[in-house]
């Protein structure tokens, strides 16, 4: 293989690792805005004309984080929305993405958690060298119960408690055990 070949061909290999890269910070970023209650963030994982459907509720993307802080916070103290599996098929600027989702809510009432696991079917587009997504399809597979009497029976006394806000620790920087306030269990 000469010079040339072997160039081209780490360039082509970087661009994908670039751009698998890229798709999977977009697909995080939305999960991050979506447990911190971020409209911007979760906004920013969309292009203008994208969408998101949720079950019966279709929405504009960059609109849905207000539709679905509001949904949540109606129903749920907290939730954490745990990314796992993900795959993507890459062709040109089009990116065919599944990723696993494991969503943990915490009822209002602080007694129950729920559990629902489903999937996130996206396409999303490099436009203007951004990837974003354009379509997201959720799919639920499984609930599941459980208590959340641990929180409060003071054994998980002292460890940090997140926010819906960008008051959430995971904003500061640069984080700093003196100067990064927290509120705790």
């Amino acid at each position: 293989m000469s010079v040339e070949d072997e160039l081209a061909e780490l360039r082509s290999e970087l661009r994908y690792v670039r751009d698998r890269l890229a798709v999977l910070d977009c697909v995080m970023n939305h999960a991050r805005g979506h447990d911190r209650h971020d409209e911007e963030l979760m906004a920013s994982a969309y292009h203008q004309d994208g969408t998101d459907e949720h079950g019966p509720v279709v929405k504009p993307g960059p609109g849905y984080g207000a539709y679905a802080n509001e949904a949540h916070a109606s129903v749920f103290a907290d939730h954490l929305h745990h990314i796992t599996t993900h795959t993507c098929e890459i062709d040109g600027d089009v990116a065919h993405c599944e990723s696993y989702v494991i969503g943990a809510m915490r009822a209002r009432d602080g007694k129950d958690v729920h559990l629902i696991g489903g999937r996130y079917l996206d396409r999303l587009e490099r436009r203007n060298g951004q990837w974003r997504i354009a379509l997201r399809r959720c799919t639920v597979e499984w609930t599941s119960r459980g208590d959340t009497a641990l929180l409060t029976s003071g054994a998980l006394t002292g460890f940090i408690q997140g926010s819906w806000d960008r008051e959430d620790p995971s904003y500061a920087r640069p984080l700093s055990l003196a100067e990064t306030p927290v509120q705790r269990w």
